[in-house]
């Protein structure tokens, strides 16, 4: 009798995790995030793109339409054709094994939830709603949960941002088998994230830390997500052995 097969499985998901490239860039990507907060150059930056009379750029067809409006749609889009394809794979999907064609749509989707909750949860307002840019408001940190600044909030993280940063959950779903698309999925997840979330800086709807909130948000769950499939296919693997 095998007695390894016997022994009780260790924790997985943890271990997976944790031991993971992903696990030690999330955490490298914390303490950068957390100086930037520590500084308090979200004001500047956004003195810097606004002014005591809003910014100019809020309500310009390229930046409320094309930039916003539009590819808020594409991404939606584009998470349903992946939806689709993990259970009618075409293209490169039909590449993947069907547990990381169901992982990269499920892991996008996740993102977004994530984010829209946490925003649905802020009690933060948006810079343009602040007197320092033409509002009524005082600015009070995100650090300062039930701290309520009188205005509507639902502004933090950058939620228009995940439009493109959860796409990065695709990433870890395609690393292992198609690692030359997984290094472009990500390039493309993040420069459209970073994209996005600019223009909603110019715009007076973010400061910079919401943005970078959301790209750390979206990197890190999508590498749980990820552990936890692995996970799985991890113990499917050992019953399959005890079986055997």
């Amino acid at each position: 009798m095998n007695l390894a097969r016997l022994a009780p499985p260790r924790p997985v998901f943890f271990q997976t995790l944790f031991t993971d490239q992903a696990a030690r860039v999330s955490a490298v990507a914390l303490a950068v995030l957390l100086a930037w907060d520590l500084s308090g150059l979200d004001m500047p930056v956004a003195r810097w793109l606004g002014g005591a009379e809003a910014f100019p750029l809020r309500d310009t067809w390229l930046m409320e339409v094309v930039l916003h409006r539009y590819m808020r749609n594409l991404g939606w889009l584009l998470l349903g054709l992946l939806a689709v394809g993990s259970f009618r794979p075409r293209g490169f999907m039909r590449s993947l094994p069907r547990r990381e064609r169901v992982q990269l749509p499920l892991a996008i989707l996740a993102c977004l939830a994530a984010v829209s909750l946490l925003k649905f949860w802020s009690d933060t307002s948006c810079p343009w709603d602040l007197d320092a840019f033409g509002g009524t408001l005082a600015h009070v940190s995100h650090w300062r949960p039930g701290a309520r600044d009188g205005g509507g909030g639902h502004c933090f993280p950058a939620g228009h941002a995940s439009t493109g940063f959860a796409f990065v959950g695709g990433y870890f779903a395609l690393r292992r088998h198609r690692p030359r698309l997984a290094a472009w999925w990500l390039g493309a997840a993040l420069a459209a994230g970073a994209g996005l979330g600019l223009s909603q800086q110019l715009r007076g709807a973010h400061f910079t830390s919401h943005t970078l909130w959301t790209a750390w948000i979206c990197w890190t769950l999508g590498a749980a997500v990820d552990a936890t499939f692995r996970c799985h296919a991890a113990f499917a693997d050992m019953q399959g052995s005890r079986l055997r």
